[in-house]
């Protein structure tokens, strides 16, 4: 259920979870009255935070504590409250709140992500891995989070040949070849073309044939992603009763064939994230260095997340926070992660793991800015 909060909930919930993030310590009301220009009394701040505390996005670890942040107020915060250039979901902002709430600076902080990369990292002259490898000890540096990078997709599955073969009356058989001769075929039914027409078969066989060739002419070469993704309008207008079901064709055979392959993740700043008062306890600690050592593909899976095929192309931050993390080991922590592409085709992934109690402007800006410049420049390395 969507919590509606008011202008004034909005802001003490702000104030709190901005305090909590810079002391480590619960909140009480005195302290935001001190340290916010809240322009309210410290009483009806403790009323305040009592109703957030109601609708379960803070709350007391002691009867006689502060309050904290749960992960429904940090969902909140990052999704309602930071900048909104850079929330990873789209929420509106009133312009009544977005005048009380100051703005972090993360569209400077975003040019000098950028800035020390370029300082940093010379892609022309270094490998891939060194780059990346460079690229994830700045990540972690100026994050103060662990920082993951994945290393790219060395393939993918490209076009080869298409055809199109009618099985029997009113149904149609899409049969695609990649670059790696792997075959995929799907079976349609064209059963409303043929009750239109009644058409001799050797007919229907001969216009197959010719839209085959058309589109081998147009596709022959490139990703299957492109091809789910392309504008089919633009096809020529006497093949266009069978855009439609190519289109959804082509886009059932991608997501049913695109799997990724995991690959390695380059892993830096575990000592200084480690340092945090949340990670104390040695258990905890021990889980979160076997994930990250000894279970990468699963972590793997959950870093790079595939777009789906109208996003491709695009890029977005993703925030994953406490309980949404599916792996136990990192639930108590906050994944967020971008995807770096090669063209508009996303082979890699960069991302900082952090306790919830993270800067989640900074954090965003940060990724968001890595993996832009990843992007830009692995279009300078061409892997086969």
């Amino acid at each position: 259920m969507e919590v509606q909060l008011t202008n004034r909930q909005q802001h003490i919930l702000w104030a709190t979870v901005r305090h909590y993030i810079a002391t480590a310590e619960p909140v009480g009301s005195k302290a935001l009255v001190e340290e916010y220009d809240l322009g309210v009394s410290s009483a009806t701040i403790r009323n305040v935070m009592g109703v957030l505390e109601k609708s379960g996005l803070l709350y007391q670890p002691h009867a006689s504590a502060g309050r904290v942040p749960s992960d429904s107020g940090y969902r909140i915060y990052v999704d309602q409250l930071i900048t909104p250039s850079l929330r990873s979901r789209s929420v509106s902002q009133t312009d009544a709140l977005a005048s009380l709430l100051p703005q972090s600076g993360t569209e400077t902080l975003g040019r000098e992500v950028e800035m020390a990369l370029q300082k940093r990292l010379q892609w022309e002259d270094w490998s891939l891995e060194t780059l990346l490898q460079g690229a994830a000890q700045i990540l972690a540096t100026l994050s103060g989070c662990i920082s993951l990078i994945t290393m790219p997709q060395t393939t993918t599955a490209l076009l080869r040949h298409l055809q199109l073969v009618q099985i029997e009356a009113g149904r149609i058989m899409l049969i695609v070849v990649t670059d790696s001769y792997e075959t995929h075929s799907k079976l349609m039914d064209l059963s409303p073309i043929a009750e239109e027409t009644q058409r001799d078969s050797e007919v229907i066989d001969r216009e197959l044939q010719i839209v085959s060739n058309f589109l081998n002419t147009h596709l022959r070469g490139r990703s299957l992603l492109e091809l789910a993704n392309l504008n089919w309008s633009e096809l020529d207008q006497e093949f266009q009763r069978y855009g439609e079901f190519l289109k959804h064709s082509v886009a059932e055979l991608t997501r049913r064939n695109h799997a990724p392959t995991a690959t390695q993740i380059m892993v830096r700043g575990v000592s200084e994230v480690l340092r945090q008062p949340e990670f104390s306890q040695l258990q905890q600690v021990q889980t979160i260095i076997h994930l990250l050592e000894e279970e990468q593909d699963q972590l793997w899976r959950l870093i790079f997340e595939e777009p789906e095929l109208e996003d491709v192309g695009k890029s977005k931050v993703t925030v994953r926070i406490g309980a949404e993390n599916l792996l136990e080991p990192i639930r108590t922590c906050s994944l967020i992660s971008s995807t770096y592409r090669r063209g508009s085709i996303p082979v890699g992934s960069v991302g900082v793991l952090g306790p919830t109690r993270l800067d989640y402007e900074n954090a965003i800006a940060i990724v968001a800015s890595a993996a832009d410049y990843l992007s830009e420049a692995f279009s300078y390395f061409n892997p086969q």
